[in-house]
């Protein structure tokens, strides 16, 4: 049972009227979008607000999920443009049906075409989950030139340091919960609804500690369509089998030289010593905020709190 399957029964309650309303919201801000072309086919993109201050792209997280949750994010256009995509196989974009397309390199090399397409020469950099991931390796490989920051949220240096992490979060949960999980596992009952209710015990706790919000919702009505979330993580949230489960930047980190911003959820399922590896990696001059009663979806969890994380950051 994938993480979209878990979360996607509790999002279908907030109803398709709190989409309508957020749809209303969201166009009050000044917006253009279209379609670019990058390695294997085409992204949708967003870009909310004209102000003159250095544009912010986010990098969505999954892999496989779409721009929609990170949406509150808009709300920082009064002072500068805030640009949102839909990577390949994500959302609006296309979705070819080739295993072999859905890489981090290409994921790397789309960013690239991304910021060509739309003439975006100096960035702040934002990357949540599998988008952090994307941006640590971008900057990795030297490709820095015109970042002028960088924000990582929910964010590693190191795909066996997660896995690592969900392990001890695992010995947490009450009432036998690791136990009976890895029995179903081992006995092949992924499938049963007394595993969905496990796995959706562990994300009320460490994903998403709100009802989901219609940017959520959308997000995961995306999910459950592309094929990037089982090429490159795997089956589960925790069984990361797919092209990302060797990953590992922490020797690298040094090539980072941004000034950063590192957030993360009190209870967030990418587990705090993640993020301090990134903040004592980094080159640059990095800070490291945890907001409390919070887990992995920070910004949905907490809008005008984060926001005014990001809107401080970016105007020191």
């Amino acid at each position: 049972m994938t993480r979209r399957g878990m979360l996607k029964a509790a999002a279908t309650l907030s109803g398709a009227s709190l989409l309508t309303a957020a749809a209303e919201a969201f166009a009050k801000v000044p917006c253009t979008d279209g379609y670019a072309t990058v390695p294997g086919g085409k992204i949708y993109w967003r870009k909310f607000g004209a102000g003159p201050k250095t544009p912010l792209l986010t990098l969505h997280g999954g892999p496989g999920s779409s721009h929609n949750y990170l949406l509150p994010l808009q709300a920082l256009a009064d002072e500068r443009p805030i640009i949102f995509y839909d990577q390949l196989g994500c959302g609006r974009a296309d979705a070819p049906n080739e295993d072999g397309i859905y890489t981090i390199q290409r994921s790397v090399d789309e960013v690239d075409a991304v910021r060509a397409a739309l003439n975006l020469d100096r960035v702040i950099m934002l990357g949540h989950s599998w988008g952090a991931l994307l941006a640590v390796e971008y900057l990795c490989q030297g490709r820095g030139s015109g970042v002028d920051r960088l924000i990582l949220s929910g964010a590693m240096a190191s795909i066996p340091q997660v896995m690592a992490g969900f392990n001890r979060l695992f010995a947490t949960m009450p009432n036998g919960w690791g136990e009976k999980m890895h029995g179903l596992e081992k006995a092949g009952k992924t499938g049963t609804p007394e595993y969905a209710e496990l796995v959706q015990q562990f994300y009320d706790k460490f994903v998403l500690r709100v009802p989901p919000p219609p940017e959520v919702v959308a997000t995961l009505e995306a999910l459950s369509k592309s094929p990037a979330y089982r090429v490159l993580n795997g089956p589960n949230e925790f069984t990361i089998v797919g092209r990302i489960k060797d990953w590992d930047r922490r020797q690298d980190l040094r090539a980072i030289t941004q000034k950063t911003l590192i957030t993360t959820g009190e209870f967030d399922e990418i587990t705090l010593d993640c993020h301090e590896t990134l903040r004592d990696g980094i080159a640059g001059q990095a800070h490291l905020a945890v907001m409390t009663g919070c887990s992995h979806l920070t910004m949905n969890e907490k809008p005008p709190q984060y926001n005014a994380l990001l809107r401080d950051f970016m105007n020191a």
